[in-house]
């Protein structure tokens, strides 16, 4: 099961992988070289199908937890200054994906969708200090029942170069549903009430609607 995000990439990979095929099988007289040509092809295609997978997952919304909006691995975890929408200090934990992790961005919370923006920025590695402030990112807030407000922001990464976001303010959001996709390496930073019950610890690797960052649940 693929992402609707890669639709459109996946059948323009198909017919360029095609294309380097058949122009292999009637061009390329060295078979070394076809070969190598074939293998490049394919190995091409199979990141580009895997990079797209959306697998189906049992997922149980709770409200008296937050769960991780996206796969990869917690990277930070810290009391930080959110300067766009708190202007206060906030509990913070980022979550750094790879280009070959599910890049699907799920809702940590449900609730009502208070703030939804898109900044254009640079795309410095997503792990850089200075990225969730310069990077291309989209800023989400979303109003639960047990936590209040909670902001989490998908951030472009070097490859990244392009970030898709479903919020659009005044709406509902579910818990675990897509919120967005990033495309091709990025990280998302998730910013709680401080003093909230940490449930990961750095270096873990979680998954998408189903590892819980914090709560009590």
């Amino acid at each position: 099961m693929f992402h609707k995000e890669g639709y459109r990439i996946i059948a323009v990979t198909f017919i360029i992988v095609a294309a380097v095929f058949l122009a292999a099988h009637y061009f390329v007289s060295t078979t070394w070289l076809k070969y190598s040509l074939w293998g490049i092809g394919f190995v091409f295609l199979i990141l580009i199908l895997q990079f797209f997978r959306n697998p189906q997952r049992n997922f149980k919304p709770n409200d008296k937890i937050v769960l991780s909006p996206v796969d990869g691995k917690v990277v930070v975890i810290e009391e930080v200054f959110e300067p766009e929408y708190f202007k206060d200090q906030r509990l913070m934990i980022s979550v750094f994906m790879s280009p070959i992790n599910v890049h699907v961005t799920r809702y940590p919370v449900g609730g009502k969708i208070l703030y939804s923006k898109y900044h254009p920025g640079k795309y410095l590695v997503a792990w850089h200090p200075k990225a969730s402030l310069e990077n291309e990112r989209t800023t989400v807030v979303v109003d639960s029942k047990e936590f209040g407000p909670v902001l989490f922001r998908q951030i472009a990464g070097a490859l990244a170069k392009r970030i898709v976001n479903y919020a659009q303010e005044g709406q509902t959001a579910q818990q675990t549903t897509d919120s967005g996709f990033i495309k091709f390496g990025s990280r998302v930073d998730v910013y709680l009430p401080v003093g909230t019950p940490v449930t990961v610890a750095l270096n873990q690797v979680v998954k998408g609607g189903l590892s819980v960052l914090a709560g009590e649940g």
